[in-house]
């Protein structure tokens, strides 16, 4: 979708910062993309934004919250330990993932996630499905996942120095009690930031009214930022984040296991970024230079509390990465950005049987994205990478990969309402490092492949007045997947197509956002079950997604809600023994801004209004009758409250 001219309130307000009295914050996701500096380029035609009002109602929530308006991206697991990602049915695992310019890992233990992220960090984030440009990173197999953490001037209004929000949140089905805290303050060129989150609660309970074991709350998370920027626009940025979650889940944590005579046991999971990066913000012409140096990890250690005998087993992904690009502006809209990357990857196992097990790799990238408008009708984006990769697995055994990716999109206008577009890539994607629980030190890596993705979107943006209507056919291949598993390591072949609707409304009061997805996924040239699709994708079929909010003229209350729906679906094939069902959610809420108590913002909410039982469809394990998945809380009244100083 083109970017449309920034409402009054979006061009005043920042995600954190208090809108006046009486209105509320944005849902108009063209918002998001006019802030992006790319946001009309052609390689963005299919990237979908996190609206400003879904970031604000998803700070005390979860994933699923911070996706919840987008059909295209499924979120499926119910406990965040267990929130797997999925963009048109492809696991983000598949996806070049950054949060600040940092490269995030991939795998780890296949039955936790290994993209868990506070939504209470967030200040952008952005989803490009399909097709994604050379510089979005290297392994962009499937498409790229953009995340922005807040800085102290989202926090601070206008003329402040100092000031931050506390939140406070209750939701009585499983008594969840959330509380966070954020303080910023900036002084000269100087900025720094400080935010704490805690989230406690008990088990909850489903539509059925079935006690889920293990589905507590008890996440922890931070994030301390630091930056100085000089009056010429040169600014360095120092951040770490960490979130913990350690307590008792089911004993698989992606699914409730039934039959064990210890059906919990204990996951210890941390992850944490760090980031040092560097930017001029008013760079123009030729010169405009960025550098990221950043660190992320996942560490995860599983126990079983009743059998102390086995001891710890404990997973450990990290990354280390750096990025140095500069962006040559050759006018006001054509640009080319060109630049290196590396990563070094280690994933390591350890028990008290088996020591120290490990996968490494260092990858070295380098890229060129062009960026132009030749007309005012047209618009092409297109670029190239090589990257060469140095893989050692855990027998010590070592190789290297090396290969070319290509992208290229355009953007037409056939009329000034009507735009149609369409992108295609092929995409290196290298020796990704294996789930490190199955590792196994006697594996045979000689035939190993080499992954290579292809892309390939085709669609329509429209726009009339406050009317916005968009969709697309998207079809992503990926030859030579890696799929080992302890015995064996091997590679698969998988396929998701499908299509995307979308459709956005605005009033002068209001906004409605709504979309549609349909997505069937293929391993090795047949319909799959979840369990054969791990790592790779899901089998969604059509899912739907729609919100709607409206301020009455001059009230102080915001209403609103949400429907989120999944049609039944029945292609799945090789071990699946049962169709998945279709269910209908509706979530309600109100919310008011106090004109009495300056930046005081109280919400209402009811999710699940009619008590239905059901898993949302990228959840594991739905399509076999010996497997109990992980049901979404029943119907859930919950209280935030929101003060901004």
């Amino acid at each position: 979708m083109a970017a449309a001219p920034l409402p009054a309130l979006a061009q005043s307000t920042s995600p954190d910062t208090v809108p006046p009295s009486g209105q509320s914050v944005m849902l108009d996701p063209l918002v998001m993309r006019a802030r992006d500096d790319d946001g009309n380029a052609a390689d963005r035609g299919t990237s979908e934004y996190v609206a400003d009002a879904e970031l604000d109602r998803a700070r005390m929530g979860d994933l699923k919250d911070l996706f919840a308006g987008i059909a295209s991206v499924s979120v499926g697991g119910a406990i965040p330990v267990a929130q797997k990602i999925f963009v048109n049915g492809v696991d983000m695992l598949n996806l070049s993932v950054t949060v600040d310019g940092v490269m995030q890992n991939n795998r780890i233990f296949h039955h936790v996630s290994a993209n868990a992220f506070d939504p209470g960090l967030m200040k952008f984030v952005r989803v490009d499905a399909g097709v994604a440009a050379a510089d979005a990173g290297p392994n962009a197999m499937a498409g790229a996942v953009v995340m922005e953490t807040v800085d102290a001037g989202d926090i601070l209004a206008e003329g402040r120095n100092i000031g931050g929000n506390i939140r406070l949140s209750y939701a009585d089905n499983g008594q969840t009690f959330g509380r966070s805290g954020t303080l910023a303050g900036r002084y000269g060129g100087f900025e720094w930031l400080g935010y704490l989150k805690s989230a406690t609660g008990d088990d909850y309970e489903t539509g059925a009214g079935d006690t889920v074991e293990g589905s507590a709350a008890d996440l922890q998370s931070g994030l301390l930022k630091f930056a100085y920027e000089t009056e010429d626009g040169h600014r360095f940025e120092l951040s770490g984040q960490r979130m913990q979650d350690n307590a008792l889940r089911p004993y698989r944590a992606n699914f409730v296991s039934d039959g064990r005579p210890f059906p919990l046991r204990n996951y210890d999971t941390d992850r944490r970024t760090y980031a040092l990066s560097y930017q001029n913000t008013q760079a123009e012409g030729i010169w405009d230079p960025r550098v990221v140096i950043g660190y992320s990890e996942v560490d995860i250690g599983v126990a079983q509390p009743l059998e102390p005998e086995l001891g710890t087993s404990r997973g450990l992904n990290k990354t280390t990465s750096v990025t140095i690009e500069n962006r040559f502006h050759l006018s006001a809209t054509d640009s080319v950005t060109a630049g290196l990357d590396y990563y070094d990857r280690d994933s390591r196992y350890r028990d008290d049987a088996s020591g120290d097990v490990t996968e490494s790799a260092e990858n070295i990238g380098i890229y060129a994205q062009a960026r132009l408008e030749p007309s005012d009708r047209l618009s092409v984006s297109f670029g190239a990478r090589w990257d060469r990769q140095d893989f050692t697995g855990t027998s010590g055994w070592q190789d290297s990969y090396s290969g070319f990716s290509g992208n290229a999109s355009l953007s037409y206008a056939v009329t000034e309402t009507l735009k149609l577009r369409g992108g295609i890539s092929s995409v290196f994607g290298g020796v990704t490092l294996e789930d490190n629980f199955i590792f196994n030190p006697d594996w045979d890596y000689s035939g190993l492949k080499a992954a290579r993705a292809e892309n390939y979107t085709l669609g329509f943006d429209y726009e009339s007045g406050d009317l916005t209507v968009d969709g697309e056919l998207f079809l992503t291949r990926i030859d030579d997947a890696r799929v080992s598993s302890f015995r064996e390591n091997g590679n698969a072949d998988a396929e998701s197509r499908g299509f995307n609707l979308g459709l956005g409304y605005g009033w002068g009061d209001g906004f409605l956002r709504a979309s549609y997805s349909y997505s069937t996924f293929e391993v090795n040239g047949t319909g799959t079950d979840s369990y054969a699709a791990v790592d790779l994708g899901a089998p969604l079929g059509g899912i739907l997604a729609l919100e709607v909010q409206h301020t009455p003229s001059g009230s102080a209350f915001t209403f609103g809600g949400s429907i989120e729906a999944a049609q039944a679906y029945d292609d799945q094939e090789v071990d699946a023994d049962q169709g998945i069902p279709g269910y209908g959610v509706l979530n309600l809420f109100t919310e008011y801004a106090s004109a009495s108590v300056e930046g005081l913002v109280i919400r209402g909410q009811i999710d699940n209004l009619f008590d239905k039982e059901y898993a949302d469809r990228a959840t594991y394990g739905q399509d076999y009758s010996s497997v109990t998945p992980l049901y979404e809380p029943g119907r859930t009244v919950s209280v935030v409250a929101t003060m901004r100083f």
